[in-house]
C-alpha cells in the first residue's frame, strides 16, 4: 500500500472513489495597494464556500492617525452602505512603556441604524503614518452567500497606533441582512492606502 507523506499534497486523489478533502485554504484572489482608495473583491465571494477570510498585510495608510475597515454590499449594487452592528475590544501598551489597557471601546462599536449606515466597520484604529508603520491581521467572513440568515464575522488584528502604541483590536458582528453579499470593500476613513496587501481564501467546507 502507498505511503502519503504530506497530506497537503492528496488533492485530487481518488480514495474508494470519493475525492480526497481538498486544501483547507484555498486563495481565491489578491489585492496590491498602491496609493489606492479602496481594495475591493467583487468576484468569489459566492457558495463554494460557507467560511471566507482575508489576510491583510502591513496595510500603511497615507495619513496619520486614521481608521482601517470595511463595508460590503450586494449583487449590482456598489454603494457600500449596508447595516451592521459590531463589538470592539482592544488591548494596547505604549513603546516607551509609558502606558496600557485592556478595554471594550463603546465608541469604536456600532449599533444598526435604517437601512443602510454606511458606516465601516473598524479593523486597525488610529494607526501611525510613519514610514515603518502598518497594520495586520484576518478578517473571517462567514456564510455570506445564505439568504436565510444575517452575516457574521470577527477581526483580529495588530498594529502600530499613531501615538506608538502596540494595539490589538479584536471586532466582531452582524451585518444585518438576509441578502448575499457578492462584494467587499476595504479602506482608511480617510486619505489613501499607500502600501499592503490583502490575500482573499476560500475555507474548505470539510
Amino acid at each position: 500500500m502507498p505511503t502519503i507523506a504530506n497530506m497537503a499534497k492528496v488533492n485530487g486523489i481518488v480514495i474508494s472513489g470519493t475525492p480526497a478533502v481538498s486544501d483547507a485554504h484555498v486563495l481565491i484572489a489578491t489585492a496590491t495597494a498602491s496609493s489606492s482608495a479602496t481594495l475591493s473583491f467583487t468576484l468569489g465571494l459566492d457558495n463554494l464556500y460557507d467560511v471566507y477570510e482575508f489576510r491583510f498585510e502591513n496595510i500603511h495608510g497615507q495619513t496619520d492617525d486614521k481608521s482601517f475597515g470595511f463595508q460590503v454590499d450586494t449583487g449590482s449594487d456598489t454603494d457600500y452602505d449596508q447595516p451592521m452592528t459590531t463589538t470592539f475590544f482592544q488591548a494596547f501598551f505604549n513603546e516607551d512603556g509609558s502606558g496600557e489597557g485592556l478595554a471594550y471601546s463603546t465608541g469604536n462599536d456600532q449599533a444598526t441604524s435604517g437601512d443602510g449606515n454606511g458606516v465601516l466597520s473598524k479593523i486597525l484604529k488610529d494607526q501611525g503614518a510613519d514610514a515603518d508603520q502598518s497594520g495586520s491581521g484576518i478578517l473571517t467572513l462567514y456564510a455570506p452567500s445564505s439568504t436565510t440568515y444575517v452575516k457574521h464575522f470577527t477581526t483580529d488584528a495588530q498594529m502600530s497606533q499613531s501615538s506608538n502604541y502596540s494595539q490589538r483590536v479584536l471586532t466582531a458582528g452582524y451585518i444585518n441582512i438576509t441578502a448575499a453579499i457578492t462584494s467587499i470593500q476595504f479602506k482608511f476613513d480617510s486619505g489613501n492606502i499607500d502600501a499592503g496587501e490583502i490575500k482573499m481564501y476560500g475555507i474548505a467546507k470539510s
